[in-house]
């Protein structure tokens, strides 16, 4: 499984990867949605950690470009702006999952697992 993390924040963007790679799970990170395409294109990506707020845009709009373009692709959204009408936009333009920040790396195990599992 390659997993491409998709966040502006450093910290957070380590975290996930340090957490994902103790899985031997092969991991990249970026901080724009314009370095997200271009990863994109470059390695067969089979799930995105999306933050909603990037620098270059919102990641709840992204989602349309991610289904068009790579429908295949399991998509976990976090954020620290966690909101019922953001949960439900991004539940219905196609995200398997939402996680509210900050998370635990239990939070993120669950998630990859489940993810897995579907």
């Amino acid at each position: 499984m390659k997993i491409l993390i998709i966040d502006d924040e450093p910290d957070i963007c380590f975290l996930l990867k340090n957490i994902l790679q103790r899985r031997e799970l092969e991991t990249q990170y970026v901080n724009r949605l314009e370095e997200a395409k271009q990863a994109l294109m470059d390695m067969k990506i089979s799930l995105v950690f999306l933050d909603n707020h990037l620098p270059d845009g919102l990641g709840i709009d992204f989602l349309n470009y991610l289904k068009t373009h790579y429908p295949a692709i399991k998509i976990i959204m976090i954020t620290a702006h966690d909101t019922p009408e953001d949960r439900n936009k991004a539940m219905q333009r196609g995200v398997d999952m939402f996680l509210s920040k900050p998370f635990t790396r239990d939070t993120i195990n669950f998630a990859v697992d489940k993810i897995n599992a579907a």
